[in-house]
This record gives structure tokens, sequence and C-alpha cells, in this order.
């Protein structure tokens, strides 16, 4: 192993370029630092909490069940007058996260301390916009469905959130509360010119996805070190990264080429150790760790993602007396494959009011009926800042087990309660377009991606100001189902806390067998529903989606209607299919018969692939599973082209209806 220490200001990185933000200095070790501040603080994220509560007043559903804001039911804790009361607090405390998926013009008022007259007065809907100060983006904001607001809002002795409304649906309220002695200030407008300097702080820091933050997790008074390593990791073989004896903390840490730990084996795991210990306080396949997706790089988050070909970290990692990191194959068939590591250090050591960072892979796959599927279950004292899913349903076409909430039990007590799998993630509305249907990243949290033909859904968040602390143990987990868990799923997340002692966790990884991405060898695409449409006919054709009862049963359709020929031959419709793995498929599909549908076939390259079929019938009706063909297909992207070739002598149009595509892996 090799590797160097020279100062941050003269070093070049090696592996992708970055923009150095300013330093900061740590806080003193005496009042904790609340607000505004938390927000771009990095320095003080190991720092163990002050809170004596950590909460959240949510929408969910009281009974079990699944109307967690659909009908308004739960979407409030009383009723004053014409105004729903959202939340009740009692403080001192801080409101650090509020989110939504469905906003609306409604007024939404924030009153103080028992106050008749409220403080804040805004419209629903501009909480999230990032137009109003003081809810500015980037510390608000929109995307993957859901709303939210990470302004933080304190209060001396109480905060009431009311909505001036007949009904309210989806909503969740981050909160904690703190000592008297803590000495918060409730909020009062408008913003001072220091608070005004760290919301801009904040911003440029959450604008900085991707770049090089690293500065922002140490004191200035310390000099940041580079280490470097540039090193081949041979198969089935070990390698130490980097290995520090004295004092300090990581600041950062990136690792590339990002390309040679895509796949879906993860057969190649990283390990981090804290003075000395036998057992990794971070271990877990690399891709997971840094948030890729069933093996490919997804994330470009704040802290934790991938950039120009490389993988990186900002959690501040501080420790007593040394560190090290290494790479482990564990692929005796594997290719050598050439790494390179950079590590920003600073010789700051852990304080005694610090907590250790853990990063915790866990699979269940498949997760226990009747229970839900758990993130982390320790005890002690830390907070958990972070957590990466990657949901895979049993079965192609469905991911109904997102409906689970997520459930945090701290220090004995249910503390939080969510709404549903992707409303954690800061997202909402799974399965639709331009909501949570594609990858989409965000500075603290996304969509991993969503992938229903494949049963796939996930997501990440990442936790500032909002971390849920605990003094005892926690208890965070996911729900996979709408009700009871009843849904099997494959399950896999890695979890990221701080902990002021060793966790009583078991950081050992399952075989390598039990680790792999498990992708369908047959899978279906509804082109009713959402199948992205790569071209069809240029003239004489309209597409129309429908939704028909056929023997009781509710049938989604894709209307294709063609009057004549296409300007440069016969009507088509091509689809835009994802395809877990290359290799030889065979094609076919279910599709609704009649007396106006045509002749079918299936095209690759101008070329016909399998045989025409016939969908003219006396009897509107769904056809049985019909073959199309079978060819090679490349992984990820493939245009498929479905051509109307002609009509029944018996037919009266030239229609086609297609229910669903599938695909069976032949090879």
């Amino acid at each position: 192993m090799r590797f160097h220490a020279c100062p941050l200001k003269n070093i070049f990185h090696a592996i992708f370029p970055m923009i150095l933000m300013p330093s900061l200095f740590l806080a003193s070790e005496g009042a904790p630092v609340l607000g505004i501040e938390e927000l771009y603080r990095l320095d003080l994220l190991p720092r163990l909490k002050e809170s004596i509560q950590t909460g959240s007043i949510s929408s969910y559903d009281r009974t079990g069940g699944n109307d967690d804001g659909f009908s308004g039911k739960y979407s409030y804790i009383r009723k004053e007058a014409s105004a729903l009361v959202l939340a009740d607090l009692k403080g001192p405390g801080l409101i650090y996260r509020i989110w939504t998926p469905t906003p609306t013009d409604d007024r939404m008022e924030f009153y103080f301390d028992g106050e008749t007259t409220p403080r804040i007065q805004i419209k629903f809907r501009d909480l999230f916009t990032g137009k109003q100060s003081p809810f500015l983006a980037p510390i608000v904001g929109s995307g993957a469905g859901g709303f939210y607001s990470y302004f933080p809002l304190p209060f001396r002795q109480s905060c009431k959130v009311l909505m001036r409304a007949e009904k309210m649906q989806f909503y969740q309220i981050n909160f904690a509360r703190y000592p008297e002695t803590v000495g918060i200030e409730s909020y009062s407008p408008p913003l001072t010119p220091k608070q005004t300097q760290a919301l801009d702080r904040a911003g440029q820091l959450w604008n900085a996805a991707g770049a090089d933050i690293s500065s922002y997790g140490v004191s200035s008074q310390n000099q940041l070190e580079i280490l470097k390593s540039k090193q081949t990791l041979a198969p089935g073989k070990k390698i130490t990264l980097f290995e520090i004896t004295r004092p300090g903390r990581i600041a950062g840490f990136r690792l590339g080429p990002a390309k040679v730990f895509a796949g879906k084996d993860r057969n190649i795991t990283l390990r981090i150790y804290w003075d000395g210990e036998e057992q990794p306080a971070v271990l877990g396949p690399v891709g997971d760790l840094f948030g890729y997706s069933w093996g490919e790089p997804a994330i470009r988050s704040l802290l934790v993602g991938t950039a120009e070909n490389a993988n990186y970290f900002y959690f501040p990692m501080p420790f007593d007396r040394s560190a090290k990191i290494e790479l482990v194959s564990e692929d005796s068939a594997a290719s050598p494959v050439d790494i390179q590591a950079e590590l920003v250090f600073a010789a700051s050591p852990r304080t005694p009011r610090e907590g250790k960072f853990y990063a915790l892979w866990r699979r269940e796959n498949p997760t226990t009926p009747g229970q839900p599927f758990t993130y982390l279950n320790t005890r002690g004292r830390g907070h958990l800042v972070g957590c990466i899913l990657q949901a895979q349903g049993m079965e192609s076409g469905s991911t109904r087990f997102f409906e689970g909430d997520d459930q945090t039990t701290i220090d004995g007590k249910l503390a939080i309660h969510g709404t549903g799998s992707e409303d954690f993630f800061n997202g909402g509305w799974y399965d639709v377009p331009d909501r949570w249907e594609e990858r989409k990243s965000f500075p603290l949290s996304g969509c991993l991606d969503y992938l229903k033909p494949l049963g796939r859904s996930a997501g990440y968040r990442f936790m500032l100001a909002d971390a849920y602390a605990y003094r005892e143990s926690i208890l965070h987990a996911m729900e996979h189902a709408p009700e009871n868990n009843s849904l099997p799923t494959d399950y896999c997340a890695v979890t990221y806390f701080y902990s002021q002692n060793r966790p009583d966790l078991n950081f050992e990884l399952p075989l390598l067998a039990e680790r792999k991405v498990v992708d369908f060898r047959e899978f279906k695409f509804s082109p009713g529903w959402s199948v992205p449409i790569y071209a069809f006919s240029l003239q004489n054709t309209t597409l129309t989606k429908k939704t028909e009862m056929i023997a009781g049963q509710e049938i989604r359709s894709l209307s294709v209607k063609a009057t004549g020929e296409d300007l440069f031959g016969q009507p088509f419709i091509a689809f835009d299919f994802n395809i877990p793995a290359a290799g030889r498929y065979a094609v076919g599909m279910e599709a609704f018969l009649g007396q106006d549908q045509g002749r079918v076939q299936l095209f690759r390259n101008e070329r016909p692939v399998g045989e025409a079929v016939d969908l003219f019938s006396v009897k509107h009706e769904k056809s049985p599973m019909l073959p199309l063909g079978v060819l090679p297909l490349q992984f990820g992207s493939n245009h498929l082209f479905f051509k109307i070739i002609g009509q029944n002598a018996k037919a009266t149009g030239l229609g086609f209806e297609p229910i669903s595509i599938h695909f069976e892996r032949m090879d």
C-alpha cells in the first residue's frame, strides 16, 4: 500500500475535479448549536443530540389500515372553528421538517407560545415553492412527487400549526424537544442579518451536491490533509487503502473508478475500522454503500453518491486513536481491478460528546410475513442520519409493497409513524408519471429507481437537523404491504448512524450468493399505464388509454387506431423497454380481440421477429398469451416496434389494443 499526505491547498484531485467549499469553525463544547446553522454545520453532525424527544405528527391511519391521508380522516388532531389543527407542540423545541405530496392554496398558520395571532401565514403550497422568505430554495423544494421544507422553526413554549381548510390529506411534521436549559427562543420574523447569512451558507452547501464539501466537516483551525492510495485489487484478495495511527477525523472519502464497482454480484466489500476494533464499523458491498441501484451508480446527493466516475462520502467520521479502510474481493473468479482512493483527514480527535460513524448493510429476502423490515435495532445513545433502500417485489408489474409505512420506536416508544414508503424519502405517488417513477436526486433525498415491470422501487434520505436522536434504543423499520406486512419482498438497505459506543449489532454479511441482485426471468410491461412510448405512426393513427371491466376484472389497455398507411409504410407503435440483463428473450403479449382489430407483428431493425398474430374476433375479449418471437436484447433501453401489417377479411378496422407485453429470458 502507498499513500502520502500533503496540505489540501497543494492538491489536485486525482479521481475527479472538486469544488472546495469554505471552512467553518467548530462550536464550543458549551450550548448546542440549533436552528438554521444545523443545516450547514456538518462538523456538528457527529455530536450527540441534546434533545429529550424526537418525534413526528402525521396523517397515518391509526387503525393500521392504508387510509394515510386519502380521505383526510386522520389528517388533523382536532378542529377549531373552520380550521384544522395539524400539530400542537409543547416546547422548547424545533420543527425540522414538513412534508406533503398534496399541497393546496389553503392558508397555513403558525402560532407561537400561546399567541392568538399567527406569526406565519402562508399558502400551504408556498411553503415549498422556494420564493417566499424564509422558506427559500434549496432548503425547501419538491420532486419525485413530494414537497418538503427543512427550514427550522424554533418555539420556546409552544407551536400550533393550523390549516384554514375543510380537508387536509397527507402530511408529516418532524420535531424535536429540548431541555429548558438550552434557551431556545421562538421564531420571530423577519430574519436577522445573522440568520440570513446562515441561510445563505446553508443554500450554498445544499447547492453543492457532488462537489467536495469536506471542509464543512471540520474546524478551520485544523489543516486538512489528503491521503491518496492507488492499488490493484486482485480476485479473492484484500487491500488496505488507508491505515491511520493517530487521532483525528475523516472529512471526506472518495473511491473510484465507480464503474469497477458496478454489477449485480456485490462481490467487493468496503470495511472501515475504528480504534483497533476487530469488527468493522462500516461494512457492505461498495456499490450499495455509495447508493448504487441494483448494481448501477444512481445517487448524487450532498453526503453520499457518485460524480465524475468516483464515489464519495462526506459524513464526518471522528475516531480516538486509529482508522483503517479495506477493500475485499470475495470472488476468486473475478478480474483484477485498479483502484484510486482519496481521504480528507484532519488531526482533530473525537470529543467525549461525539459518536462514531457506522453503516449497516441488511437484506431480508424475502421479508417476514407479519413483520416489518428492520433497518436498525440497537441499544445505546446515538442518532440515525440516513437510509438507502432497494425494494423488489416477487411479482412483475406490482410495487404495492411500497404502500408500507416507516415506523420508528425511540427509547421504547413509537415516536415516528409515516404515511407510505416513498413518503419517508420525501417523495410521493409512486408509479405516477412525473412523480415517483424515475431516478431523481436532491440534496438529502430522492428516488433511487422505479421500475414497475421489474417490481422495483428504491429511495434514499439523509438527515442533518432532523436526525433521529435516541438515548437508550432505536428500532427503525418499514412495512412491506398496505396492511399487515402481507407481501413478501426483497428488501436491501444501508443505514447510516452515529453511536456513542459500539452498537450491539451483527455486522456480518451473508454469503456472496445471498447478496446478489435477483433479476426476474419473466416480466411484463403494461402499455395502458406508463410504459414509455418511443414512437408511433407519423400520420393516420390515434392513441387512447382505456379501462374496461371484462368478466369482473378491471383491465387497462392502450388503444392504437389506424385509419390508413403511415408516411413510410405500415402503421406502428414502438415502446422503450428497460431490460434488466442482456440475453435472448421470448416476447409475447396479451391484447384485446375484436372485430376492429388488425394483424400485428413484432419488428426489430425493419425485420419481422416472428409470425404475425391476428387479433380479429367476433367477441370483444381479452386474448390468451400470444407469442411474438425470440430475439436478443441488451441491458437497459431497447426499442421494439409493433406493426399493424393488415387485417382479417372480416375485420372492420386496423386496431391494436395491447394489455401487457411479456418477456421471458431463454438463456
